[in-house]
């Protein structure tokens, strides 16, 4: 069974975070808030816990893994950003946009995009996620939490708890959580393309 942690959802337990970081660099796969919805995540190295995520939420190869980073700087060190990228960046996070930029040689090619060689990236607007992402002092491989065949994403830590407690090895309780992804923009091309429209204002990209 996987380990349950009630975490408090704005000032986040200091011990209940390193159990959860210890977790990830053993190789665990875990449940955790993001801002806008649950997320599956795992260390970034860990094959074998990518692998899992993909077999849980039914994916194929080429399906666009996410980067949970802290802030500005880790995003520069794992993609390439030119100036336009950088000001849209450093404008909209952290918050409710996933970012698709060209993956630099940091990043593993096993969460790559296979043909064009880019990640999504975000800096999440949670406490919780934001002291995972300190404690553990690189970014988290991340997959929104939702399961074959279900439209929505899950929200209730409890009812995952249920559904995935032998699937993962931890799940981290902040409350409920949202049903809107985050909005996704590609700035990988010439100029910003919103590919898909949640949480926060596309407009903002558009035009």
């Amino acid at each position: 069974m996987s380990q349950y942690f009630e975490i408090h959802p704005r000032t986040p337990q200091p011990r209940l975070i390193r159990r959860a970081v210890e977790i990830l660099r053993d190789g665990g796969v875990i449940v955790y808030p993001t801002g806008t919805t649950y997320a599956l995540g795992c260390a970034m190295g860990e094959k074998a816990a990518v692998d899992r995520i993909r077999q849980l939420r039914g994916l194929e190869e080429r399906h666009h893994f996410t980067l949970a980073c802290r802030d500005l700087s880790d995003i520069g060190s794992y993609t390439r950003l030119d100036n336009t990228a950088f000001r849209l960046l450093k404008a909209h996070v952290p918050g409710p946009y996933t970012f698709v930029l060209r993956a630099t040689a940091e990043v593993p090619r096993r969460v790559q995009h296979t043909r064009r060689k880019t990640i999504g990236i975000r800096v999440p607007d949670h406490p919780v996620a934001q002291a995972l992402l300190e404690a553990l002092g690189e970014p988290l491989t991340t997959s929104t939490l939702l399961l074959p065949g279900e439209t929505d994403p899950m929200t209730d830590p409890v009812d995952m708890r249920e559904r995935l407690g032998r699937q993962v090895d931890a799940i981290i309780d902040a409350g409920p959580g949202g049903l809107e992804p985050s909005t996704v923009v590609d700035l990988s091309g010439e100029r910003p393309e919103v590919i898909r429209r949640g949480a926060g204002d596309a407009h903002v990209f558009e035009g």
